[in-house]
């Protein structure tokens, strides 16, 4: 009996010994979060082009927010409609970078060309400055 506990509390020992991180950085995207932003993102993928030529408009003035406002509006309209549609079809499977990670590159490193995760929100309070000016 005595060999058993000892035996026990070795093996309990050996666990903690080779325990990793509990909670890695990419197990905050999972495929449950992909189909969401997936679904989010094809069906309010239209929402990118008021926000976008508001955007241009705000820096650049009214004719180039008539002008390549529109157009850019609409092509980041697509990119994400056809990322989300993306999504959707492959939710199960970690295809980007072998990970759950969204396939529209960050607004972070290029503040004018980069995408959110998520599309924006319209009229409402967001995380994202270009919903409203403070």
């Amino acid at each position: 009996m005595k060999k058993l506990v000892v035996a026990g509390l070795l093996v309990g020992l050996a666990r903690s010994c080779f325990a990793d991180i509990q909670d890695p950085p990419s197990n905050d995207y999972g495929p449950t979060r992909k189909l969401g932003r997936g679904l989010s993102n094809f069906f309010l993928a239209p929402a990118e082009v008021p926000v976008t030529i508001a955007k241009i408009n705000q820096d650049e003035g009214n004719a180039a927010a008539a002008g390549y406002g529109v157009m850019r509006g609409l092509g980041r309209a697509g990119t994400r409609h056809i990322a989300g549609f993306l999504e959707i079809l492959l939710w199960p499977v970690p295809v980007w970078r072998q990970s759950y990670y969204p396939l529209l590159p960050s607004d972070i490193p290029r503040i004018h060309a980069g995408y959110s995760e998520f599309p924006p929100e319209l009229g409402n309070e967001s995380k994202y400055p270009y919903v409203r000016d403070y």
